[in-house]
């Protein structure tokens, strides 16, 4: 059996709060973020930007007014050095989805990305692979691998605030292990580059106002 292709899904920008990570980006791109919600799972929240009808980018944080997940929460947001990273809001991680049996993609990755662990933003529900320790492969520069439910994917009823993704730069050490690791399985997206650097995530997006850069 050919393993399932894997299909960009969204970015997520991390932030010492929801309100400093919103206000960070939305000064550097000129729009609005438009809602989103918490995640009763993962003690997080979350605002969202539209990038097209199957790809979105998110803000997201500790949420402060949640009870303790009783578990590591996702993206190394409990990692004792995560808080100083986050001094400034910062591009954090990217996700992929599959295009076939979730499951087989997720046996297809080499790398320790996690099982999958249901999650859900008011009455949606989803899977997102996460480790059990809440950390990230490779420092966040390998994507998780999220499932959504069948139907419409959840951009396509976000509000189009006029942005596209122009191009996602993946910087690591070990750059070719992560396009090793994904070449075969990734959607032939010239929008996603990997190269080899101090490990970092920069994304360059279409506004309204002209093209702009974070990280």
């Amino acid at each position: 059996m050919s393993s399932p292709r894997l299909v960009l899904d969204h970015v997520a920008i991390a932030a010492h709060s929801l309100d400093a990570g919103v206000a960070w980006a939305e000064k550097a791109l000129g729009v609005a973020f438009g809602p989103g919600g918490q995640h009763r799972e993962m003690g997080t929240h979350n605002r969202l930007l539209r990038l097209g009808p199957d790809l979105f980018l998110e803000v997201i944080a500790i949420d402060p007014e949640a009870p303790p997940p009783g578990r590591p929460r996702w993206f190394a947001l409990d990692d004792p050095g995560t808080a100083a990273r986050l001094v400034v809001p910062r591009p954090w991680t990217w996700v992929v989805r599959a295009e076939g049996d979730a499951e087989v993609a997720r046996a297809a990755l080499p790398l320790a990305i996690g099982p999958f662990v249901r999650v859900s933003r008011g009455a949606l529900a989803w899977r997102l692979t996460v480790p059990e320790d809440g950390g990230m492969a490779l420092d966040g520069l390998f994507p998780a691998l999220i499932a959504w439910p069948e139907g419409p994917h959840p951009a396509s009823r976000m509000a189009d605030a006029g942005c596209g993704l122009r191009r996602l730069t993946v910087v690591h050490p070990q750059a070719e292990r992560i396009r090793a690791s994904i070449a075969a399985l990734l959607d032939a997206d010239r929008r996603v580059v990997v190269e080899t650097g101090a490990p970092h995530l920069a994304i360059e997006i279409d506004t309204p106002h002209g093209p702009r850069r974070l990280g």
